[in-house]
């Protein structure tokens, strides 16, 4: 029993809360938050605004966070919802480069399929086939429902994560997300837009 408690103990204190807690004090604490989600950020920045902004983005982000770290609700033991917050409106300054990017993806060219093993290659193709329709569609999504969406779709946060990221209440974020997955299943003749993930679309 002694070895239970001492382990969630230890689980306890690995916690986000609890490693932003403990930078309140030792600043160089919160370098595990950067470690444990910068490269998640990154990617959720580079599927919408691309590798040339995506960078200055997550530096933004961590940059706020760290800076606002005192007024983080300590008993949220998941970061997550807090720095997706931060990322979606440190990502509301490049709507417009958002939107261009989506465009020119609509336009372009489909890369053929490689070999590789089945289902890889059927997550590739139904990736490729909904490309170009989706991208289109993402463009001309208010930028509040494509937060919504995306959020969901590449974020992979549950809708009470959505509402905590943000500050919006739940029923708000279902009807936002019901809008944008109308708009987007009709470009994508009935595809439910939020089963297009980060790891088998490139927008």
């Amino acid at each position: 029993m002694a070895a239970v408690g001492q382990a969630a103990a230890e689980t306890n204190a690995d916690t986000d809360a609890a490693v932003i807690r403990a930078s309140l004090a030792d600043p160089d604490r919160f370098a595990a938050i950067y470690d444990r989600y910068a490269a998640m950020l990154y990617r959720y920045a580079y599927q919408r605004v691309g590798p040339e902004i995506a960078d200055d983005v997550v530096a933004e982000t961590f940059l706020a966070a760290f800076r606002g770290r005192a007024s983080y609700d300590l008993d949220r033991q998941d970061a997550r919802p807090w720095l997706f917050g931060i990322v979606t409106r440190e990502l509301a300054a490049h709507h417009r480069r958002e939107r261009a990017r989506y465009r020119a993806m609509a336009r372009s060219t489909h890369e053929t399929v490689q070999d590789g093993p089945a289902d890889q290659v059927a997550a590739r193709v139904v990736a490729d086939a909904a490309r170009g329709p989706l991208a289109a569609a993402l463009a001309e999504l208010a930028p509040g429902d494509r937060d919504v969406l995306l959020l969901v779709a590449w974020g992979q946060l549950s809708y009470d994560e959505v509402a905590d990221s943000l500050n919006i209440p739940q029923g708000t974020v279902g009807s936002r997300l019901s809008r944008a997955r109308r708009r987007v299943r009709s470009a994508l003749r009935g595809f439910d837009p939020t089963m297009i993930t980060e790891e088998n679309h490139e927008v």
